[in-house]
């Protein structure tokens, strides 16, 4: 059985993230179950678990990880500290050409590096196996409650980031209320599911799509919105979710439909991917009328310039929130009288590092770690390795113009 050496690296891109892709408990178990494998991990001054807490469950902390086969991390590594010839594991951010990462993936390329992606472990079917879309949901969706409650004075809870836990966050809800409003949650993945999550916990009642825009409450209420709830074939086909995803061209969004969920939503929690070939949810012109209701837009997916046009910027944990006038289409005040506000944080797990570690850790060990330390049987690291050896895999041949040098 081949020996493997593998560093855990400490997060240095900045600002610095705070999770991890293993909790010690879960280091414990990979001894246990991969005889063969040493971990070791760098230190950190800001890691949501410290060092000390690795070095009980036996897991050596070294600053020298040269010898290490593997390094895994999980935001960029700042492109200087890449080191030569190294298999490394992380969100690296390249896949859609993004011009802010075409340096870092240029040095992987003539630092003869291989990389796979976090982002690129996907199933045969192109599933993605593994991701932390759960609590940025879960997050997404509490600092949507967290403006909601500021924005008219009915409540004011405390930041996410400033709880130990999930569990923690879950109990500041207690003692927040709302009126009878409605609130929309876009998706079916991992995203909305983790937003579910915040809105049980809040105990808000889940009602159909039909319900929300024909029925009136006596209390708050939210609907779960999938593709087919709010886009039709424009040659009046029926929807087909195959269709939908690879010709999203074919459909109208019939979101911002007068009398339809623009007309009727309160508060807009966005957790849906956006292919830019489909409409937008709603138009800024469309913002600008009288019956637009909503108030607060998180938008989760942070999608700038994307299907939420009042997303024109991202905000941050230490700035949550910022205000959109829809009449001069300009960044106002969060909570400026004829502003909606706006949640656009764009790195919302980090506000639940240990949960968030915890639960990617356990995909990771379950879902991906057989294949990295063992034999890649069904080519999950294959399929996930853009860069192999200084050069770019076949799948991801696309990006050799991005690259050129």
């Amino acid at each position: 059985m081949t020996k493997l050496k593998v560093g855990i690296i400490r997060e240095e891109k900045v600002p610095h993230d705070k999770r991890v892709a293993f909790t010690p408990e879960q280091c414990s178990d990979i001894r246990k179950d991969y005889p063969n494998v040493q971990l070791v991990f760098q230190p950190s001054d800001w890691r949501a678990f410290k060092n000390e807490e690795y070095e009980k469950a036996g897991i050596p902390v070294q600053e020298d990880i040269n010898d290490c086969d593997i390094l895994i991390g999980i935001k960029e590594v700042p492109k200087q500290l890449l080191m030569e010839g190294k298999k490394y594991m992380f969100f690296s951010h390249t896949i859609k050409k993004q011009p802010h990462n075409r340096e870092l993936l240029q040095t992987i390329i003539r630092k003869n590096i291989t990389l796979v992606d976090y982002e690129c472990l996907v199933d045969p079917q192109g599933n993605r196996v593994i991701g932390f879309g759960r609590y940025a949901g879960i997050v997404g969706a509490y600092n949507g409650l967290m403006a909601y409650g500021k924005k008219y004075n009915l409540f004011d809870l405390k930041p996410a980031n400033q709880a130990h836990d999930k569990k923690e966050i879950f109990s500041f809800l207690d003692n927040a209320h709302l009126p009878n409003v409605k609130i929309v949650v876009t998706g079916g993945g991992r995203v909305a599911n983790g937003a579910c999550e915040t809105m049980g916990a809040m105990n808000i009642r889940k009602v159909t799509p039909y319900e929300f825009l024909n029925y009136s409450f006596r209390e708050a209420v939210y609907v779960q919105l999938h593709s087919e709830d709010y886009y039709v074939a424009k040659d009046n086909s029926p929807f087909s979710a195959y269709d939908f995803h690879h010709h999203p061209q074919n459909y109208r969004c019939t979101f911002s439909d007068t009398g339809s969920f623009a007309s009727i939503c309160d508060m807009l929690i966005h957790c849906t991917y956006w292919d830019p070939r489909a409409d937008v949810l709603f138009t800024k012109k469309r913002m600008r009328d009288p019956d637009f209701r909503m108030g607060v837009i998180a938008d989760v997916t942070c999608d700038l310039n994307g299907s939420i046009p009042s997303t024109v910027q991202a905000s941050t944990i230490e700035d949550k929130f910022y205000g959109y006038d829809p009449m001069t289409e300009k960044v106002v005040g969060a909570f400026d009288k004829n502003a909606i506000t706006v949640m656009a944080v764009d790195n919302l797990p980090c506000e639940l590092p240990r949960d968030a570690s915890d639960g990617f850790g356990k995909h990771l060990f379950e879902r991906v770690l057989p294949s990295l330390f063992g034999e890649d049987k069904d080519g999950l690291i294959d399929r996930a390795s853009i860069v192999k050896n200084g050069k770019l895999s076949e799948r991801f041949e696309y990006l050799r113009d991005y690259v050129a040098f």
